[in-house]
């Protein structure tokens, strides 16, 4: 067992050399080294040790060279087409319905059995950086990474220009130990690499939430539009909901592979499926109070403009008011009668416009105590 005991050392880069904005996710983004084929990385690895190094080895051989000799090959590919994936799933035997996934992507994450293989969907996610948050600001980005595991050999197949595993194999190549437990112990190790990732986006997004409540709720800020503060709650919504979607749906499987004994799963190697399945429910529960936090500050939101619009309708009502006096005294001298009382008075005029000042500051004086104005 000792053996295992680093094992999450091994597969997991230190978090705390990350800086949860600049770094969010921990994806190494470069492009694949050959453009020209979806193919990334093929090998042959044995006892732990990689034993092939030529970029060119094709599948087909790889995978007949480990039947001979023992072993496992690790083939990883970005967004491959029909016509190049069809090859290597006749050389391996793969089931149609899991290569059609593979080929066309946006799966749920899951976990499937066809035969003597395991086809496992997971849904990366990557934070964006932004100077700052608006109505259309885009926080997180997702791709997949699908795997198949079978006895001897293990196929990656990522889509999106993020989550790269190349960094990550380079890890599991310098643990010999822990490579000789197999393809399950790759299948773990992205587990958890995925799954870390998730926990630091967490992180990132937990610091957009806090920054959102206290803007809403901090003193009225002039200059700042109405409506503002609504629209950047509502996308931020948006992306914990995107966010929700690659987190909820992976709880099941890791519960399948930290309790289920597989064929296909090295016990030893079971067992850490638990601790990786164990942070995804954090990450979960993190993620509906994120929901519910943005819920209850869209609605204090809302509540403020509400607010806000009475207490204009109170204002334009209580000057309305005030108005209303001197229209009315307007109204009623304009009226053309020639037996009208004051109307030849020396002093009518100044008595009038004197009472009408004197109930215009009477009513302003009592609104304004009332809290109106």
């Amino acid at each position: 067992m000792s053996m295992i005991r680093d094992l999450r050392a091994a597969v997991r880069p230190s978090r705390t050399s990350l800086l949860p904005r600049k770094n969010a996710g921990a994806y190494d983004t470069a492009p694949p080294a050959d453009t020209n084929s979806a193919v990334v990385d093929c090998a042959v690895y044995r006892d732990g040790a990689r034993v092939t190094v030529e970029r060119d080895l094709s599948p087909g051989a790889a995978i007949r060279q480990v039947r001979r000799d023992g072993g496992f090959v690790w083939i990883g590919l970005h967004e491959p087409s029909e016509s190049e994936f069809a090859g290597i799933a006749a050389d391996f035997g793969l089931h149609p319905l899991a290569v059609e996934d593979a080929v066309h992507a946006h799966q749920r994450p899951k976990l499937e059995r066809y035969d003597d293989t395991l086809f496992t969907v997971f849904k990366t996610i990557h934070y964006v950086e932004h100077d700052e948050l608006t109505a259309t600001s885009e926080v997180v980005e997702s791709g997949e990474v699908m795997c198949f595991t079978g006895r001897d050999f293990f196929i990656t197949v990522r889509h999106g220009g993020q989550g790269s595993l190349r960094a990550l194999r380079h890890r599991l190549q310098d643990d010999p130990e822990l490579l000789a437990k197999g393809p399950s112990a790759v299948l773990h190790a992205i587990a958890d690499h995925v799954v870390d990732g998730y926990m630091t986006v967490a992180d990132a997004m937990q610091d957009d939430i806090d920054e959102v409540e206290t803007q809403v709720f901090s003193p009225g800020r002039k200059g700042t539009p109405r409506g503002t503060d609504a629209g950047r709650i509502y996308q931020l919504k948006r992306e914990v909901l995107e966010f929700k979607r690659a987190v909820s749906p992976l709880v099941r499987p890791l519960q399948l592979l930290s309790e289920r004994p597989m064929r296909l799963v090295d016990p030893d190697i079971q067992n850490y499926f638990r601790d990786v399945a164990d942070h995804l429910a954090r990450v979960q529960e993190q993620v509906v109070a994120f929901d519910e936090l943005l819920n209850s500050i869209l609605q204090a939101n809302l509540a403020q403009a509400s607010v806000a619009q009475n207490e204009d309708m109170r204002k334009i009502t209580s000057w309305a008011a005030i108005v209303a006096v001197p229209t009315m005294v307007c109204g009623v001298y304009g009226m053309n009668f020639d037996y009208m009382p004051e109307t030849h008075w020396k002093y009518g005029y100044p008595v009038v416009l004197g009472i009408t000042v004197a109930l215009c500051l009477g009513i302003h004086r009592t609104l304004k105590r009332n809290g109106w104005l």
